[in-house]
């Protein structure tokens, strides 16, 4: 009898198990716990763990491909299988579908000079980049980490997918972790770079825009953006595709379906996906403490870019621009628009800045793909 259960033992999870394994099942539970109670990007963040720990549970070969045993085929693991989709570049452009349909683009063609805070708002990728390259990261890894500072999760995901697939754990988390610690990183860098008066300023009422130019524009930006940069096609298509679908008037049902049903689906099967590759061997390295502090660095900056060119905006406008706006041009829709119409409440209680925030918030989101698809034609 005690030779069975010693057998069983010998057998289990438990005795397969590395220090290594060990850490990284708190690291999940840790993970677990900031997005059920702190809530931080519960939607991805709960998926991500729960993959992260699937993923290190030892013995199970949940990751492990389809191979041939003594001349039987083996199946491979569920995870290797939901994998798939981000490595085929399947799951970030859905979930740009889902985003787009989800989204109004009413604030942007009001206002279509908050395209250029969207572009600003994009200086953390590249200073992020150079960073990397500084502490030793290859071109590929560099323009990775660097696209953190777009503040877009989906588009981090598939360019390192595309570029660096080895490193997509520690990006992923990083950015997710970062996107969901925005109202703890802006507010200070916002009083810190725009003056109070400048704070306090109210923005007149946005015109209304019609129908007609809500459908031309995902039209449009579809294939100028797609003829001008092949490679931002899939993110940009899929984006403008799901806007269409909300606007056009004819395709509720569609609709209806890209933002909650599909992409409710995709970013369970996203996370998994995303957590299974946090294996101990592959997290707990150097690399991934850098590619941390880096991330930080690229939503610092980016956040920087878009307050300092809103402040331009605001002397150019006579004062009629109110400069907090420029840091929603991060693609964090749209929870970077809620922070900056909460900062500018605490400033003036009758400033209301959330439409004019979204306006550079879904420029962000049309940035980043830009920058994915500018490094993906040059580097992939």
């Amino acid at each position: 009898m005690l030779k069975n259960l010693e057998a069983l033992l010998m057998t289990s999870g438990l005795a397969g198990m590395t220090l290594g394994q060990g850490l990284m099942i708190l690291v999940s539970f840790y993970l677990m716990y900031l997005a059920i109670v702190k809530k931080y990007e519960p939607l991805l963040l709960l998926p991500i763990a729960f993959g992260a720990l699937l993923t290190n549970l030892p013995l199970a070969g949940l990751m492990d491909g389809p191979s041939v045993v003594n001349g039987k085929f083996q199946p491979g693991g569920l995870l290797y299988y939901l994998y798939q989709g981000v490595e085929l570049g399947i799951y970030p452009p859905l979930i740009f579908l889902g985003i787009g349909a989800m989204t109004d683009f009413g604030p942007l063609l009001a206002n279509p000079k908050s395209i250029l805070l969207g572009a600003a708002a994009q200086l953390g990728i590249f200073a992020a980049l150079l960073g990397a390259i500084i502490l030793g990261f290859d071109l590929k890894a560099a323009a990775s980490i660097g696209i953190i500072g777009g503040a877009d999760g989906p588009t981090a995901i598939y360019l390192t997918s595309r570029l660096k697939p080895e490193l997509l754990g520690p990006i992923a988390i990083s950015a997710y972790s970062y996107m969901a610690l925005i109202p703890f990183i802006q507010p200070p860098l916002m009083r810190l770079i725009v003056p109070k008066k400048e704070r306090q300023i109210v923005m007149e009422q946005l015109r209304p825009v019609s129908q007609k130019e809500k459908i031309l524009f995902p039209i449009i930006v579809t294939v100028a953006g797609s003829l001008l940069l092949p490679s931002a096609a899939p993110l940009l298509g899929a984006l403008m595709f799901g806007n269409l679908l909300r606007v056009s008037g004819v395709a509720d049902r569609l609709a209806k379906t890209a933002e909650n049903e599909l992409i409710n689906i995709v970013t369970i099967f996203l996370g998994l996906s995303v957590g299974a590759k946090t294996s101990a061997d592959q997290f707990l390295t150097a690399q991934t403490i850098g590619i941390l502090l880096l991330g930080l660095a690229a939503f610092t900056f980016s956040t920087i870019g878009g307050l300092l060119f809103g402040r331009l905006m605001c002397k150019l406008s006579g004062g009629k621009v109110n400069p907090l706006i420029g840091a929603a041009g991060v693609s964090a829709v749209p929870m970077a628009a809620r922070v900056v119409h909460k900062v500018g409440a605490e400033e003036n209680p009758g400033n209301y800045l959330l439409m004019h925030a979204m306006g550079p918030n879904v420029a962000g989101v049309i940035g980043s793909a830009v920058a994915a698809g500018i490094l993906l034609s040059r580097l992939g």
